[in-house]
């Protein structure tokens, strides 16, 4: 075949997100292979690529002309279910790959997997990569956040189709190249794990609003409108406002009302807090998240605690006294407040999990550089994520977001509200362990002394693990039991 006339890139994998960018890389200019196990799917990227301009998609319906119809050296992009699918998918592909060719595994895939086929590629003179794509449905087509980890040369051989098809922000596209190994993958688990506790945090200000402001799904909505005006800009509070306005076709009122209270998930979130836990490094808003759902999806455990509850004498409703009016735009601008902060909160504690796992892996992770590629095309992107970059730009070893200059004053001027806010949901009865938790971490990490002391005795008491001492070097271990016991005994004599 005519080199001409081959593709720049191949993508395996033709479900929504992957015939999304597919179409979105041959909508900026790159010819591109397409190939899927089942022929239908391929058939139907074809129809949407005449329909949407003409691009320069073709497809294929075996692995060997689908590999030998891409450019050399070949990157094949893998768009299939994280897991034994992945490995299906090399292996037909494999054969037909040649030294110097590049897979590259766009989806959700535990980096340690990552790095076993990283390995398995290395023995068969393959590049890989590991790729983070954040954005749904519409950020693959339109531009989406990347995340490539993996092998360097892997990256620089399709840098210019990733450059073009990524989201672009004011300060470059929203890919860069993350890391060696499964850093990438990584970058993406905390990705999800950040934007668990980010959804579950603007979930317990929509209840406070609602539950205790009783304010009506136009009123919430004109709110989070308000609010992505401001210093909260960004898409899921964006997303928020627009969720409240559509109506339930199936009846009166707005179709939020009519959804079930229980939440799925795909198991980023549970990596991130599991990591977080092997790491020993806090992080209890996305743990609270986690949870939440959890809790979530025992409704009729909920159901039936609630009947029982009643039953034993607990008050219907809100625990507030009916006498004590709530000022509406008071409390509105107390959540935004006390949102603000808890998400701070939230990405601190998912940069402070990412730069554990860099310095245990040697990738030498670029936090600022981390946080511009989320500021477009992801699901957590945000008008604050700039300043992010900014603050691990004025100190790249900077050890917690919440002690930047800039977002430790911000985080002083709302800790009034913030308070407000999660007092008022503790004393009415709504749950809100994310902010809860929020406020927490921030009130642990800000005290120069804490009850650890006593906790640590404790250990000693019944392990004699030791303890370290304020005032003198070494460890020390006391018999706390005799001790005690003859201190009770001179009281008593």
């Amino acid at each position: 075949m005519d080199s001409a006339a081959l593709s720049r890139i191949g993508l395996a994998g033709l479900a929504v997100m992957g015939q999304n960018l597919a179409l979105n890389i041959a909508e900026k200019g790159f010819p591109i292979s397409v190939y899927n196990r089942t022929a239908t799917k391929v058939d139907e990227t074809l129809s949407r690529a005449a329909a949407e301009g003409d691009l320069p998609v073709s497809g294929h319906r075996s692995p060997r002309d689908f590999v030998l119809s891409i450019r050399r050296p070949r990157s094949v992009i893998i768009l299939v279910k994280a897991g034994p699918p992945v490995d299906q998918t090399i292996a037909a592909l494999s054969p037909f790959l040649d030294p110097g060719d590049s897979i590259i595994d766009g989806g959700n895939e535990w980096y340690e997997h990552t790095e076993r086929r990283l390995r398995e590629a290395s023995a068969r003179g393959l590049l890989y990569l590991g790729m983070g794509v954040s954005g749904g449905e519409d950020g693959a087509r339109h531009g989406p956040s990347l995340m490539p980890g993996g092998h360097l040369q892997a990256y620089r051989n399709v840098e210019d189709v990733l450059a073009r098809a990524a989201a672009q922000v004011d300060d470059g596209p929203c890919v860069t190249f993350v890391g060696e190994g499964g850093a990438g993958n990584f970058v993406k688990m905390v990705h999800n794990g950040i934007e668990y506790g980010d959804m579950q945090l603007i979930a317990e200000a929509y209840d406070v609003l609602r539950s205790a402001g009783g304010l009506s799904n136009a009123e919430l909505a004109a709110v989070f409108d308000d609010w992505n005006r401001g210093e909260l800009e960004s898409f899921l509070v964006e997303i928020t406002s627009d969720i409240f306005r559509v109506p339930d076709e199936h009846g009166g009122g707005e179709l939020v009302d009519k959804i079930l209270d229980k939440t799925g998930m795909k198991g980023t979130g549970k990596w991130t807090v599991q990591q977080a836990a092997e790491l020993s490094v806090a992080a209890p808003t996305i743990a609270a998240s986690l949870d939440s759902r959890y809790l979530s999806a025992l409704k009729d455990e909920r159901v039936a605690a609630s009947d029982t509850l009643d039953s034993a004498g607990m008050p219907p409703g809100l625990l507030l006294p009916a006498a004590r009016p709530v000022d509406k735009k008071r409390l509105v601008d107390d959540v935004r407040q006390a949102l603000y902060a808890s998400k701070i909160c939230s990405y601190a504690q998912g940069m402070n999990l990412l730069r554990a796992k860099s310095d245990e892996k040697g990738w030498n992770l670029n936090l600022g550089e981390l946080a511009r590629i989320w500021k477009g095309g992801c699901i957590i992107r945000a008008r604050f994520l700039d300043r992010i970059k900014q603050a691990y730009e004025r100190n790249r070893s900077l050890p917690n977001l919440i002690v930047d200059p800039e977002f430790a004053r911000e985080m002083v001027q709302r800790q009034p509200a913030w308070r407000r806010v999660v007092g008022l949901a503790i004393e009415a009865g709504i749950g809100a362990p994310g902010m809860s938790a929020s406020l927490a971490y921030f009130d642990t990490y800000r005290r120069a002394r804490l009850p650890a002391n006593l906790v640590q005795a404790q250990r000693d008491y019944f392990g004699a693990h030791t303890y370290e001492r304020v005032d003198r070097p070494g460890s020390f271990h006391t018999e706390w039991s005799k001790i005690a016991r003859q201190s009770k005994a001179g009281v008593l004599n």
